[in-house]
């Protein structure tokens, strides 16, 4: 039957020669492909090829004088030629040594040709031939490595402590100042002083407090601490108030004056230990008759003398009703 003499005749070309006559039997096969492999990868190394490969550059230049903002490049794109042997090696980076770019000072351009780099990669490259360096353009950035000492102080706008606490006596701020050291461009922007923020408000009793201290730029820009410690001794106040019989400044010579109220409130804060010995007869309170409101006939109090050791003085009420006789 033809049908089955063509079935045989498949099997003996096709799948005879792939059956195992033996247990070593595709051992054998497969040591005789890694056989052919070597040999042909062998002769395929031997050969001169032209291939465009990527190589590392390494810049060189004084870090105590220069450093770089932004990350610099580390390879370029060449076109070289060479036995395939150096072009695995250099593929693989096995003992590859970097192009050297001498930065000596700073540079007026941010940025260097290609062609620039010549060579510098004929020296590096061993047993390759450079073709032409594929690579454009480097771009690099250099800034004058700089070191700044800035004061520290406290923010004044800052609110401290409570309603009913104060500060007493200055802060303590250890150290006092900070030394950058970075950029020329990013230290020389750095504020002086440098305003420090409590992270808590509202202290009612003295304490010491670790607050960062705040700049930019800290991947490049280095300080010598990371924060400071702030000593603030708080005492605690008293709320007194005491009634004034203000003075009558600039009002016309023998006219009457009736004022409603006839006296005013000094609401007033002082620090505990100071109570004993405060003089609360040293208020001075006044109304300016050159001040005065025609249209409401009223009057601003106004607190012209305070005893030492007061705080947050305010009189009330805010106006004073001030009524003239006529003659």
């Amino acid at each position: 039957m033809p049908f089955e003499k063509i079935k045989n005749i498949l099997l003996w070309l096709f799948v005879r020669p792939f059956r195992p006559q033996t247990k070593q039997y595709w051992r054998v096969v497969l040591l005789c492909f890694v056989a052919a492999s070597t040999f042909w990868l062998l002769n395929a190394l031997n050969k001169s090829y032209s291939t465009q490969i990527t190589y590392p550059i390494r810049f060189l230049y004084n870090e105590n004088k220069l450093m770089p903002v932004r990350p610099l490049p580390e390879e370029v794109s060449i076109n070289v030629t060479g036995k395939g042997w150096k072009l695995l090696r250099k593929s693989l980076m096995f003992e590859v040594q970097p192009a050297d770019i001498f930065i000596r000072n700073l540079p007026r351009n941010n940025y260097l040709l290609g062609s620039a780099l010549r060579p510098a990669l004929v020296n590096a490259l061993d047993g390759l031939e450079l073709n032409f360096v594929a690579t454009d353009t480097l771009f690099f950035d250099f800034d004058a490595k700089v070191t700044r000492k800035v004061g520290l102080q406290l923010d004044p706008n800052q609110k401290l402590t409570g309603d009913r606490s104060a500060l007493a006596g200055p802060v303590g701020i250890t150290p006092d100042s900070i030394t950058f050291t970075g950029p020329s461009t990013m230290v020389d922007t750095i504020p002086d002083p440098i305003l420090l923020r409590l992270p808590n408000q509202g202290l009612t009793e003295s304490a010491k407090v670790e607050v960062p201290v705040p700049y930019s730029n800290r991947s490049l820009v280095k300080a010598n601490v990371d924060e400071a410690v702030v000593t603030l001794n708080i005492k605690n106040l008293l709320q007194e108030e005491r009634q004034l019989v203000p003075e009558l400044v600039n009002f016309p010579a023998g006219r009457d004056v009736t004022l409603r109220p006839p006296f005013v409130l000094v609401r007033y804060q002082l620090l505990e230990d100071s109570a004993a010995t405060l003089n609360r007869t040293y208020f001075r309170a006044v109304l300016d008759f050159a001040k005065y409101n025609w249209h409401d006939s009223t009057l601003v109090p106004e607190l012209v003398q305070t005893p030492a050791g007061v705080r947050n003085a305010k009189l009330w009420p805010e106006r004073v009703k001030a009524t003239i006789e006529t003659q």
